[in-house]
């Protein structure tokens, strides 16, 4: 069996959230978790987030449309952004971390987000105008080339998305690059516990439902230092299980993957 191009796999990444965006513009009650709507693993957004770990509070202060339900953890729990830092959201699907961002940061503050699906960042624009945001700006471009100028960012988040990269170390370069120094990364992401087994990955695509793309731990550690970053620290949730079982229904895939806080500094 041939091997995806790393090309092959943004395509097919990009065409899924472009489905997941369009089916969530059309039936706004029920956006999809993770995984396709084809993959029968539907969640209404602020259900799935609240399993995530995000408040009542969050989920009310953002606007209708922004939260996706796509995450698998709080970045914002771990950034503790103060007002006027610069952040990057890389993957900022519609636009609900920047939101989030945006209110902590404040008037002096800029939170940008970048995503590679049209459709996204014209949802997340949509969203921002409708919210009165003007302390967000939201560009396409992929995350392994962030369109951003050097030592921009004061923070790096990202919820789940660095996984679904095919050049998970060029994507770390990048953050290193766009970080100001003194610069952290929060992130919340996906790791690998046990190897998936060929039969359940034959004739699935499990890439971008955010299994397949995972690393193991001591990968990510090793991507982080060699890309400059210094205090690193990846601390993984076993009860992510607990909501993780139902991206991949039937698949029991929380036997082999588990949200993690993924933290580090550029020095």
């Amino acid at each position: 069996m041939n091997e995806l191009t790393h090309d092959q796999i943004r395509q097919q990444v990009r065409t899924r959230y472009r489905e997941i965006s369009l089916q969530s513009q059309q039936k706004e009650s029920e956006p999809n978790t993770c995984c396709s709507p084809a993959a029968g693993c539907c969640s209404p957004a602020d259900e799935a987030s609240s399993k995530a770990g995000y408040s009542a509070e969050d989920l009310s202060s953002v606007p209708e449309g922004a939260n996706l339900g796509l995450g698998c953890g709080n970045p914002q729990a771990i950034a503790a952004l103060q007002p006027g830092e610069v952040v990057v959201d890389l993957g900022s699907g519609g636009g609900f971390d920047c939101f989030l961002a945006a209110r902590k940061v404040g008037e002096t503050g800029l939170v940008i987000g970048v995503d590679m699906t049209p459709e996204m960042v014209s949802r997340a624009r949509q969203n921002a105008a409708r919210g009165g945001y003007t302390n967000t700006e939201f560009r396409l471009g992929e995350i392994e080339h962030l369109p951003i100028a050097d030592s921009t960012a004061d923070v790096i988040l990202s919820n789940c998305v660095i996984n679904l990269s095919p050049d998970k170390p060029q994507v770390f370069r990048e953050a290193f690059r766009v970080l100001k120094p003194g610069g952290r990364v929060a992130v919340s992401d996906v790791v690998m516990t046990a190897d998936l087994p060929e039969e359940l990955t034959a004739g699935r695509d499990l890439y971008s439902c955010c299994a397949a793309g995972a690393s193991r731990i001591e990968d990510l550690r090793k991507m982080l230092a060699e890309s400059g970053f210094s205090g690193i620290t990846i601390e993984p949730k076993e009860d992510s299980r607990a909501f993780i079982k139902d991206w991949v229904p039937g698949v029991r895939i929380e036997q082999y993957i588990v949200s993690a806080v993924i933290q580090a500094v550029k020095p």
